[in-house]
C-alpha cells in the first residue's frame, strides 16, 4: 500500500491535461485550489499506514490474499459494508471535506456484479477484464474514479435522439483490439486527483442506444482525454497563501468537467459494449453503494460542524443557554439518524451472483434521501449558533494590519482584535478561524462537498423517491392490511 507522500509524488508522474481559468495547470499537484483536494485523498493513504484504523482502513483481498487499502476492496460480507459505512465516517471527521475516493470504490463493486451477470447471459469476459483491472489497482493501492453523469442535454430525449451524440459518451468506432470513444463526464469528484476512471453508463437504455451502453477505465493521463477544473464558491481564497479565510486552509474537495476526445479503449479495459438492457441495473446498483456512502462521509463532516458550532456558542459565551442546547442536541439527532440509515442498509445487505455484498437498495435510498434534507438543517443551525459574524467579520488582512487609525495610535489589526474578541480567554484570532471554517462549511468552498453535494450528489432526491416508490413493496402492505382487516374472506 502506498504512503500519503508516495500518492502526491504518483500524481506528479502523470501527464494528466487540466484547465483552470481558461489556462492549461502544468504543475497542478501544487496549484493552491486544487492541492486541498489531493491532501484530502491522500489522508486515506495515511490513516490506512496508521495501526489503530488497520480494522477500517484495510481490509484483505478475496482476489489475491494480500491486505489492501479498503477503498480498493470488493465487499465480502456486511461486515465490510458496515466497515465501509465507519471508515467514511473517519474520514469526514479527519478532513471536513470530500475525500473522494468513495465513487471509485462504489463502482467497481456495482460494476463486478454487473458483469458477471453479462457474461452469464452473453458469454462474454467483461468480469475477466474487471478481475484482470482491479487486482492491478489493489496491488498499486490506485485512486480511481467512478464516472457515470453525462451532461444529457435535453433530458426528455434518449441518448440516440440527442442532437449532440456527444452528450452522453459513446463509442464512435470499434477495432479488433478496443474501442473509440467520445463524450464527457460532469461534475466529476475526485477526477483530477486519480489515476484512472471507470466509465458508466449513466441511466437505463433500449436497443437504440447501444452505442451508449458502454463501460471501461481508463488511465486519467490517456490520450484524447482531459479535465476543466470546476468552480467552487470563495475559491480563489486558496490563492491568499495560508489565509484564514480559506476557512479549512488543508482540505478541500474537487470536481470537474471529463472530456473524451476520441479516446482508444484497449478490449482489455471494456466492461459493457452494447448490451443495453444492462445498463439500468449497473446504475441501480451504483447509485445504491454510492447513496450507502453518504451514510458515513456526510455523517464525518456533519460530526465536525457539530463540534464547531458548540465551540462558537462557547466563544459567545451561550453555551450553557437552553435553546443553544436544544439545537445541538437537533443537530446531533439529524446527524446520528443519517448514520443510522448508512449503517442500517449494510446490515441488511446480501451477496450478489458474482460474490461481493450488495447493500439493502430500499433502505440506501431512504439513506440518502435523509441526506437530501437533514445537512441542511443542521447547516442552518449552526448558522443560527454562530451568529451573523461568520459572515460579516473583516478578513485577515485586516486583523494584522499595522495601518494606524486610532486616536491613541491604535491599527485596525488592534481594533480588529478589540471590538471581535468573545468571551474572556478567546482571542479575536481564534474566533476569526472558528467563524471562516463554519462559513466555508456551510457557504463556501466545502459546501460543494456537504451541503450542496448532499442534495445532488449520488442522484438528486427524485432519483431516491424513484427507487423508494419501486421497492417499497406496496402491494405487498396492502395484502398486510387486508389479511388483518379481514378483507376477502
Amino acid at each position: 500500500m502506498m504512503t500519503a507522500k508516495e500518492y502526491v509524488e504518483s500524481l506528479r508522474r502523470l501527464k494528466t491535461r487540466v484547465y483552470l481559468f481558461g489556462e492549461k495547470i502544468d504543475n497542478w499537484v501544487d496549484h493552491p485550489m486544487i492541492r486541498p483536494s489531493i491532501n484530502c485523498v491522500a489522508m486515506t493513504y495515511a490513516l490506512a499506514q496508521d495501526p489503530r484504523y488497520e480494522d477500517l482502513m484495510t481490509a484483505v483481498s478475496n482476489l489475491t490474499g494480500h491486505r489492501i487499502n479498503r477503498f480498493t476492496h470488493l465487499h465480502q460480507s456486511t461486515e465490510d459494508l458496515v466497515k465501509k459505512v465507519r471508515m467514511q465516517r473517519l474520514l469526514g471527521q479527519k478532513t471536513a471535506s470530500c475525500f473522494q475516493r468513495c465513487v471509485g470504490m462504489d463502482a467497481f463493486n456495482a460494476v463486478f456484479s454487473t458483469t458477471y451477470e453479462v457474461d452469464e447471459r452473453h458469454g462474454t469476459r467483461y468480469h475477466n477484464n474487471l478481475v484482470d483491472f482491479l487486482i492491478m489497482i489493489q496491488e498499486r493501492d490506485l485512486t480511481v474514479d467512478g464516472a457515470m453523469t453525462d451532461p444529457k442535454g435535453d433530458r426528455s430525449l434518449p441518448p440516440h435522439k440527442q442532437d449532440d451524440p456527444d452528450l452522453f459518451v459513446h463509442v464512435v468506432e470499434r477495432r479488433p483490439d478496443g474501442i473509440v470513444v467520445c463524450g464527457a463526464k460532469c461534475h466529476q469528484t475526485g477526477s483530477v486527483n486519480s489515476h484512472w476512471h471507470l466509465f458508466m453508463p449513466t441511466m437505463a437504455m433500449g436497443e437504440n442506444d447501444r452505442d451508449w451502453a458502454i463501460s471501461f477505465a481508463c488511465p486519467a493521463d490517456a490520450e484524447g482525454l482531459y479535465m476543466i477544473y470546476g468552480r467552487q464558491s470563495c475559491d480563489t481564497r486558496k490563492l491568499e497563501d495560508g489565509c484564514i479565510d480559506t476557512g479549512n486552509t488543508k482540505f478541500g474537495g474537487q470536481e470537474a468537467l471529463v472530456v473524451l476526445d476520441h479516446v482508444f479503449i484497449p478490449s482489455e479495459y471494456i466492461f459493457l459494449n452494447g448490451e443495453y438492457e444492462f445498463a439500468g441495473m449497473l446504475v441501480e446498483r451504483f447509485a445504491g453503494y454510492h447513496r450507502q456512502s453518504y451514510g458515513g462521509c456526510k455523517v464525518g463532516v456533519g460530526d465536525v460542524v457539530i463540534g464547531a458550532a458548540a465551540l462558537a456558542a462557547e466563544y459567545n459565551g451561550v453555551e450553557k443557554a437552553s435553546h443553544i442546547k436544544d439545537k445541538l442536541v437537533e443537530m446531533t439527532h439529524l446527524n446520528e439518524t443519517l448514520y443510522s440509515c448508512g449503517i442500517a442498509c449494510s446490515c441488511e445487505g446480501c451477496p450478489t451472483k458474482a460474490g461481493n455484498y450488495q447493500i439493502d437498495l430500499l433502505l440506501a435510498n431512504v439513506c440518502k434521501q435523509n441526506v437530501t434534507r437533514f445537512p441542511y438543517e443542521i447547516v442552518r443551525l449552526a448558522e443560527d449558533i454562530a451568529g451573523g459574524l461568520m459572515v460579516t467579520m473583516p478578513g485577515e488582512k485586516d486583523f494584522s494590519s499595522d495601518t494606524v487609525v486610532g486616536s491613541g495610535g491604535e491599527t485596525i489589526g488592534e481594533i480588529c482584535g478589540k471590538y471581535f474578541a468573545g468571551r474572556p480567554g478567546v482571542s479575536a484570532r481564534d474566533r476569526q478561524k472558528l467563524m471562516r471554517f463554519l462559513e466555508n462549511v456551510c457557504l463556501g468552498s466545502a459546501a460543494v462537498g456537504y451541503r450542496t453535494e448532499s442534495l445532488h450528489g449520488a442522484g438528486s432526491p427524485q432519483a431516491q423517491r424513484v427507487v423508494i416508490a419501486r421497492q417499497g413493496d406496496m402491494r405487498g402492505k396492502k395484502e398486510l392490511a387486508k389479511r388483518i382487516a379481514g378483507i376477502g374472506n
